[in-house]
């Protein structure tokens, strides 16, 4: 089954009792700050958003993916709002909602949203440096080693997540799941900047600032490094990734064309005063150095 598919990517309902912290009068997801519920807060919170999970799976199988995606966000509502792992869940599946009903932009912000979740939970293994044995390349993402080293917080991280009933196995299907959608939306909107996320860059997981870094993770680049895919979802990152290439290419030389075409009027509305228009100036590529050098001709 493939990425962009049924949604239901976590069947098990459980209740999650990992907190000591009561707090009275909520009735929504939504602790204050740095607070849990009580255990029969949470499992009564828990209880109703799977219930509303179920029934918006319900409504995608019979095609009704607005009232699906209105669903979802009502079990989100209700969703303790420090189970990462279960709003991921939600979270991936209103992408795929808005991927059966063409709507790229969403499905790829709901898949970001599901994406970010489980890196708070479980953060992937940054590319190692040029120093380091890995070339900067992204570490093969299988099931997790017994020998892996982590870190104290995400040591921690683990633990209560395992507490909590889920393995990073669970981690790491959603994640792929979410990966893949979020791919699919970007490979559908066509845009050169959209291609190139879907095949190069992941500007969310480590993207402290909102500035593109070096370490960024790839969409079809870390889903070819999975190594438990399904067959077809291993087809269809093959298939995708082949296919994006001539695409992005493509995309790329009409939207430069397109951009070119808007420069070439405004230099128009700036020269015509003195006489002049933009093809009185020839740009002439070097084929050795590929720079260009500019000619200006009079009579044109």
């Amino acid at each position: 089954m493939s990425g962009e598919d049924y949604p239901s990517d976590d069947d098990k309902s459980f209740v999650s009792a990992r907190s000591s912290h009561h707090v009275s009068g909520q009735d929504t997801g939504h602790p204050p700050s740095g607070s849990r519920f009580s255990p029969k807060e949470e499992a009564s919170l828990l209880a109703e958003s799977n219930k509303l999970k179920a029934d918006a799976n319900s409504l995608f199988a019979y095609g009704s993916f607005e009232e699906a995606v209105q669903t979802y966000d009502r079990a989100l509502s209700s969703c303790p709002n420090y189970l990462e792992y279960e709003l991921a869940v939600l979270h991936s599946n209103i992408a795929a909602c808005h991927i059966k009903s063409e709507q790229w932009k969403e499905a790829i912000d709901s898949a970001t949203k599901s994406i970010e979740a489980l890196e708070r939970i479980d953060p992937l293994p940054k590319p190692k440096d040029s120093q380091g044995t890995g070339q900067g390349k992204l570490q093969t993402q299988s099931a997790p080693s017994a020998v892996e080293e982590i870190d104290d917080e995400t040591a921690e991280k683990i633990e209560a997540l395992e507490k909590s009933g889920r393995t990073r196995d669970d981690v790491q299907k959603i994640r792929v799941k979410a990966f893949l959608r979020r791919a699919k939306a970007r490979s559908e909107t066509g845009g050169w900047a959209a291609l190139q996320g879907a095949y190069e860059g992941n500007t969310v997981l480590y993207e402290k600032t909102r500035q593109y870094k070096s370490d960024l993770l790839l969409d079809y680049t870390f889903l070819a490094t999975v190594t438990n895919l399904s067959p077809l979802d291993k087809k269809t990152v093959q298939k995708s990734m082949a296919e994006i290439g001539p695409k992005l290419e493509d995309a790329k030389s009409k939207e430069m064309a397109e951009m070119m075409g808007k420069l070439k009027g405004l230099g128009n509305s700036i020269l015509k005063p003195f006489g002049l228009s933009t093809n009185n100036f020839q740009f002439v590529k070097d084929e050795n150095s590929g720079g260009y050098s500019m000619n200006f001709n009079q009579n044109t």
